[in-house]
């Protein structure tokens, strides 16, 4: 069995076209009819119903989807590991990655001083639920993870904290919770929320808080862009409860309409850490994105 019928199988696995995937690994479409015969015979069974469209794996095809992907990192990161040895890294970084966007947090320049370094690593980067993006860098679906984690460090992942930040109430200018020095949740419990999808943790937490205070609130609107909370708070649909660390330069419009206020009586803050896999479970590209994290933190 080789590794490119392997890697040709997952390609018309996932592209489910013989003409998308043959384009997807530059070859002709009969070399990868060619390619599948092979694996099927290597393997003693039909991995493909022929003559459907679009083109439907068997229940053996089915299988063999999963055990081929893992077969196929694991020689990617074997390739990697011989190229970190001689000093240069290769490969991919799939990087898990709250919304960033807006926020003092410099995840932007931290990916493009190494992006710089390593020219030969191909980097790609998904903005998901904190809980998807945990799960997927446990599974292998992703190499490491900016997340905001809610219970505890997860088992298997090394967690490199970057932050906790406060949250803090955000309302527009005119509202009259803007002329107070702090408030408490209970002032809060009869106005309408400008709020972040539930999948978030920042979300989580906010919920955990009225739930747990016996507060009831109400919910005008749902978005998941900073940005955007900001835009319509400052427009009048609602409040919001908001990192304190988002960059408010960067929303000129909402800043001048805004304004921030701490809560008291409450300990509600987002937690901003760095997940990765223990030991040897971590790709090299990702083992070094941590070592760059981990030396911008402890810089003066």
């Amino acid at each position: 069995m080789e590794l490119r019928h392997l890697r040709h199988f997952v390609a018309l696995a996932e592209e489910r076209s013989f003409t998308a995937a043959a384009a997807r690994e530059h070859i002709v479409q009969s070399g990868l009819s060619t390619s599948i015969r092979a694996l099927e015979k290597d393997v003693g069974a039909l991995l493909f119903v022929r003559g459907t469209r679009p083109i439907r794996l068997t229940a053996e095809g089915e299988a063999l989807v999963p055990t081929a992907r893992r077969t196929l990192e694991a020689a990617d990161i074997a390739r990697q590991t011989v190229q970190e040895v001689h000093g240069v890294l290769a490969g991919q970084l799939r990087i898990g990655a709250l919304q960033t966007t807006g926020h003092t947090l410099p995840f932007a320049n931290w990916l493009a001083e190494f992006a710089l370094a390593h020219p030969r690593v191909e980097i790609s980067v998904q903005q998901l639920a904190a809980s998807e993006m945990v799960r997927l860098v446990a599974d292998g679906g992703l190499d490491c993870a900016l997340v905001a984690l809610l219970n505890g460090d997860p088992a298997g992942l090394d967690v490199v904290p970057l932050l906790a930040e406060p949250i803090v109430l955000a309302c527009p200018a005119d509202h009259l919770l803007a002329r107070e020095t702090a408030v408490g949740l209970v002032q809060l419990a009869d106005e309408r929320f400008v709020e972040a999808p539930p999948a978030w943790a920042i979300r989580s937490e906010i919920d955990r808080a009225f739930a747990e205070a016996g507060l009831h609130r109400r919910i005008a609107c749902v978005v998941n862009e900073w940005s955007m909370v900001l835009d319509l708070v400052a427009a009048g649909v609602g409040i919001a409860l908001v990192p304190q660390g988002l960059d408010f330069t960067l929303h000129p419009r909402s800043t001048e309409a805004l304004r921030l206020v701490p809560l008291q009586g409450t300990s509600l803050e987002r937690r901003v850490d760095l997940v990765v896999p223990s030991g040897h479970a971590a790709t090299p590209a990702a083992r070094r994105f941590t070592e760059l994290v981990r030396s911008k933190l402890s810089a003066p």
